[in-house]
Order: structure tokens, then C-alpha cells, then sequence
């Protein structure tokens, strides 16, 4: 593996710590701990707590097209991660000081600015490592790369909301802040390891612009609106799944868990899911028909609409007056993970193959605008299906049955027009050991 790439996973793992904690308690906190400037309580509804999270989540993953420009176009990739890393801590630092809506305001937009900008630069930084003689370990370090988000995701699922029980918002927000500021500093290390694309300049318009900038845009803006539905879902195991959990019996071994500790499943489910999907499922597979990456991801949209059959049977129990246990949740997870497996982390390694050599982050970024695009469809339904009287026009079951039938649509799509979509697969020159080979510039930084 290319030297630079350890760096870039433990940065990694401390920022996705830093964004799933602060992440796993917001609907938490916004119900039950939101305060005024003289202390007293000023809590949202379920319905604004569930919009303001989709909003944030839609706002994170919008801003990855401006930091993508910034970095492709004007200071590359490296300078563009450190600076906004340092806006991302800001952020956390709000959150940590003030437990009003001022400051839940603040802190949600500086760290939907940092951690937003830096996304593409940091995922299509992976691909930047690697040249012709080593792009068979692409898809295996995407894979350790996305491994990197769900081991920093799942103890601060797990840890953030002990944290906010036990000792409150400023502990809760303010220890995800430090290893936030962990991760600046790791990057910042690693700064003599990295493969350093040089930015475009002024060409960059033209690049994006121009007949193969126009051509790769129209390609995959239409696959990235389908996988926009995923997203709409998938989320929500953060704000709607954290709710009905609430509901739910959570007793695990005589070990009550908390509500929104139960996120955690998912990134723990995705560490084991990854290396049996590489090195037992694939292969096994394989050996009857061909493994592509087109197939892996329409079988994943497809599966991604399961989960939500499964939680509104959940609420089908719960509406009828049983308690029902946790574990039905625990298999809505399961088949969520599983379809995260085969779309996500191919949809990423597809992003960056897809993308002309001087786009990599400008493409990777439209990979992000997808998570933004679900996340507000998500926000605008919850908006839509308020009664004046309180009530929603979209109760329980009826809810969830909503999701899983866009899903099913959009991946019906999503196969349709993958089927004549031509894949291509483009990677940077080999930079081995000098200054400039092959057309690309290594900048010491």
C-alpha cells in the first residue's frame, strides 16, 4: 500500500468519531436537553428535531461541491482539508460552549461547512495514491478506507450517548471535538507521505465544462438521484429509527440500551460485512457468475428497501399495544448494512473511476450531493405530513411503507438504466519517486 494511505484512514476513523458522536445525539438532544440563554428548557417537537437533523445531514453533504472546486481549482486537495478541518473543529467547539439554539445553530453550520468540504478531497485522496502498477488495491483500500468510518461511527455511537446521560451536552459534544482535532493533526503528519495532485487553475471551468467534463456530469447525475433514495432511508436510522426505539423493549442480555446507542449496530455490522463480502461472498459467487460493479450496486438498491418493511411491522406492534423487542430493529439493521455494503462503498470506488484525472474530487462531491439530496427528500416529507392539529397525514406503519415503496422504485430505475450506462475506469499516471513523471507534479506541502 502507498505510505500515504495509513495516514488517511486514521484521520479517518478520528473524524467520522467526531461527526457520528456529535450525530447520534442531536435528535436526543434537541428533544429533551435544548436550552434557553437562562436555562430553561426549550425543546423541539419529534417533527422539527427529525427535520433540523435531515436538514444539517442535507446541508453536510451539499457543501462537498464548493470544497471540491476549492481544491480541484485553486489550493489542492491537502491545503483544502487542513483549513477546513480547522472550521470543523470550530464547530465542535460551539456545540461544547453553548446549549442554546444560538449555539446548536452555529456549531451545525461550521460543521457542516468543514465537514462537508473536506469530504471529497479526503475520499478521492485515496485514489490519488495509486498508479496503474498498484490499481489492483483499489477497491481493497476503499474497502479499508470505508472500514476506517464505521470503527470511528461505531464507538461514538456507542460512547456519545453514555456521555450525554451521564455527564451532559458539553462532555457529550466536547470529546468528539477532541478527536476531531486528532484527526487535524494526523493529517497534518502525513503531510511528506501523500501523492500531491497539483490544482487545475483557471483551466479548472474549462475541465468541468468542457466536452468530457459535460459527458461524465450527464452520466452519473441521473445514477446519483437514483441512489439519492438510499440515502432518504438510510439515514433515518438516526432520527425516525432513534424514535421508534424509544417504543421498543431494549433489553439485550439484561443490559438496558440507550435509544440512540442502538445506531451503533450499524457500523459495527458493516466491519464484519466488509471482509465477508470480500473474501468469502465475492469469491464464491463468483465462481458461477461474473461479480460487476454495476451488479453489486443494483442488487444493493433493491435490498435497501427491505429494511423499512421490516420497521413498519415494527410499528404495526407497536400501534397495537405490544412492546416489541429490539431485535426486530437489530434485523432492519442487518439488511440496511448489507445493502450499504454492495452499493456504498461500490459506488465510491465507481465515483472515482468514472471521474477525468483533474475532477476526481468535483465527481466524488456528486457522489456526496446524493446523501444531501435523500436527507432533504427526507426533511421536506416530514415537513409535508404535518396536520395543523399536530398529527401526521403518514402514521406508523403507513410511514415506513412510503420509504420502502420509493426505494423499490427507484431501484426498478436505477437497473433499468444501469444496464446501458458505458463504464470506463480512469486512474492517475504512475508518480513513483520524482518530482514529475508522467504529466503529474508531486507538491511537498
Amino acid at each position: 500500500m502507498p505510505g500515504g494511505i495509513p495516514y488517511i484512514i486514521v484521520n479517518d476513523v478520528a473524524e467520522r468519531f467526531s461527526f457520528y458522536g456529535m450525530r447520534a445525539i442531536l435528535v436526543i438532544f434537541m428533544t429533551q436537553y435544548l436550552l434557553t440563554g437562562d436555562g430553561a428548557l426549550d425543546t423541539m417537537s419529534e417533527e422539527d428535531a427529525t427535520s433540523w437533523f435531515h436538514l444539517f445531514v442535507s446541508t453536510a453533504y451539499f457543501l462537498p461541491i464548493l470544497g471540491a472546486i476549492l481544491a480541484d481549482a485553486f489550493f489542492g486537495k491537502y491545503r483544502t482539508i487542513i483549513f477546513l478541518s480547522l472550521v470543523y473543529c470550530a464547530g465542535h467547539l460551539s456545540l461544547f460552549l453553548d446549549d442554546t439554539r444560538v449555539g446548536l445553530f452555529l456549531g451545525l453550520t461550521l460543521i457542516a461547512v468543514g465537514s462537508g468540504g473536506i469530504k471529497p478531497s479526503v475520499a478521492s485522496n485515496v485514489g490519488d495514491q495509486f498508479g496503474r502498477s498498484n490499481q489492483h488495491l483499489l477497491p481493497r483500500a476503499f474497502s479499508w478506507y470505508y472500514l476506517g468510518i464505521n470503527i470511528g461511527s461505531s464507538t461514538s455511537s456507542l460512547l456519545t450517548p453514555w456521555l450525554l446521560q451521564e455527564f451532559g451536552p458539553s462532555v457529550a459534544f466536547g470529546i468528539p471535538g477532541l478527536f476531531m482535532l486528532a484527526a487535524t493533526i494526523t493529517y497534518w503528519t502525513g503531510r511528506h507521505k501523500f501523492v500531491h495532485i497539483p490544482p487545475a487553475g483557471r483551466s479548472y471551468i474549462k475541465d468541468i465544462t468542457g466536452p468530457d467534463g459535460r459527458r461524465v456530469v450527464k452520466q452519473l447525475l441521473f445514477v446519483y438521484v437514483l441512489v439519492a433514495a438510499f440515502w432518504s432511508l438510510f439515514d433515518q436510522q438516526g432520527s425516525t429509527w432513534v424514535l421508534q426505539a424509544e417504543n421498543m423493549n431494549r433489553n439485550v442480555f439484561g443490559y438496558e440500551l440507550l435509544s440512540a446507542q442502538i445506531q451503533a449496530t450499524n457500523p459495527f455490522l458493516i466491519l464484519m460485512l466488509i471482509p465477508i463480502f470480500t473474501y468469502i461472498i465475492y469469491p464464491f459467487v463468483g465462481r458461477y457468475i461474473a461479480i460487476t460493479t454495476k451488479g453489486k450496486m443494483c442488487v444493493g438498491m433493491f435490498l435497501a428497501a427491505t429494511p423499512f418493511l421490516v420497521t413498519a411491522w415494527v410499528e404495526v406492534m407497536i400501534q397495537s399495544g405490544l412492546t416489541p423487542h429490539i431485535g426486530w430493529q437489530l434485523l432492519a439493521y442487518l439488511l440496511l448494512s448489507t445493502a450499504e455494503v454492495m452499493l456504498v462503498i461500490t459506488c465510491m470506488e465507481f465515483s472515482y473511476t468514472q471521474a477525468p484525472k483533474r475532477m476526481k474530487s468535483f465527481v466524488m462531491a456528486f457522489f456526496y450531493l446524493s446523501i444531501s439530496a435523500g436527507n432533504l427528500f427526507t426533511a421536506i416529507v416530514n415537513q409535508l405530513i404535518q396536520n395543523p392539529d399536530g398529527s401526521s397525514s403518514l402514521e406508523g406503519a403507513a410511514y415506513h411503507l412510503f420509504f420502502a415503496a420509493f426505494m423499490g422504485l427507484a431501484a426498478l430505475i436505477f437497473t433499468i438504466y444501469m444496464r446501458f450506462y458505458r463504464e470506463e475506469h480512469i486512474i492517475q499516471e504512475e508518480a513513483e519517486g520524482s518530482d514529475e513523471q508522467a504529466g503529474l507534479r508531486l507538491q511537498p506541502q
